[in-house]
């Protein structure tokens, strides 16, 4: 890609020691969303925050994620910049769709820009907000969008006693969030409709395939209660609402 879609191109990419083994692997359902995911080790990750954006890392850590893969990346303290940043690495499918990628950093610019309380979106040594790096894996070349955002401390709210001046707060923050990006454009929005996206909320009927992990309890009556009510109330006049 070009200097306009803010993306580097590197391939292929095998640094030493740093060749990829098998992708994991797991249940017959779920093969090939699993050998999407990224398995980069510590040292991994580390030799791509240095190589791709220039940083002096000291130490990396894992961080949760479902099928893309994120790292908490430390640097040596710097003069005037951070010194904590979350490498993020996306899977083989989504990294086929750089647009996808452009238009998450364009909004995450576009949020900070507007006083929300985001990550900055770093760029790469070629000045670009991305990376798609290939990796031989020996059998195969794979590549990966690679980005990296600065690193927002902060606690979870499951983490946090509930109030109702918090929850209030938060309804509030989302409030401001949506009417904020009811202004932003750009020209591939587009790449953000997904079809069957599984967290997208107007495909909630997608988790009727997931319900047998909940097994026989209340809970599934009432998740199942709620899918039910979804197709029936919500899905028909989906047309209607604003997204």
């Amino acid at each position: 890609m070009g200097e306009e879609e803010g993306l580097d191109e590197v391939i292929p990419t095998c640094f030493p020691d740093l060749c990829l083994g098998d992708i994991m692997s797991s249940g017959n359902d779920q093969q090939s969303e699993a050998l999407s995911k990224p398995t980069f080790s510590e040292e991994q990750a580390s030799a791509l925050a240095e190589s791709v954006f220039g940083l002096k890392v000291s130490k990396v850590q894992p961080l949760p994620s479902y099928d893309d893969q994120n790292f908490h990346v430390y640097v040596s303290k710097t003069k005037n910049g951070p010194t904590e940043y979350v490498l993020k690495i996306s899977n083989t499918k989504a990294s086929k769709n750089p647009d996808l990628i452009e238009v998450q950093n364009h909004i995450i610019m576009f949020l900070k820009a507007a006083g929300f309380p985001t990550s900055s979106v770093c760029r790469t040594e070629g000045d670009n907000t991305a990376s798609l790096v290939s990796i031989d894996s020996g059998s195969e070349i794979k590549s990966y969008l690679v980005r990296l955002l600065t690193y927002l401390p902060g606690r979870p709210i499951a983490e946090i006693p509930i109030s109702p001046q918090l929850l209030y707060e938060i309804g509030k923050l989302a409030a401001k969030l949506d009417k904020t990006l009811q202004k932003f454009h750009h020209p591939k929005l587009s790449s953000l409709h997904r079809k069957n996206f599984i967290w997208n909320l107007k495909n909630v009927a997608l988790l009727e395939k997931y319900l047998y992990v909940l097994g026989q309890n209340r809970n599934r009556e009432i998740v199942e209660h709620v899918i039910h009510l979804f197709k029936e109330e919500v899905t028909p006049k989906l047309s209607h609402f604003r997204e």
